[in-house]
């Protein structure tokens, strides 16, 4: 999608699938889940399809998984 295209200035809902994502809500946007950046949709390219997160770039995306307890080898928290 071309952020020309439909939805304004206005946040999109997007479903985030294994290497692709569905628009649920047409908008020009979406916003970090770590960092609370806006994305451009044509800008995204770090996502969670377990958390259903958008992330800036690929930092934020690790300190999720950290966060998540989801790294190998790492103890999740009880």
């Amino acid at each position: 999608m071309n952020r020309f295209e439909g939805g304004g200035s206005r946040e999109a809902k997007i479903e985030y699938l294994d290497g692709d994502m569905r628009i649920v809500q047409n908008g020009s946007h979406v916003v970090c889940a770590m960092t609370g950046k806006f994305i451009p949709l044509d800008e995204l390219r770090y996502w969670s399809v377990i958390r259903q997160e958008p992330y800036a770039d690929a930092a934020a995306s690790l300190e999720a998984e950290k966060r998540a307890g989801a790294l190998p080898n790492q103890k999740r928290s009880a």
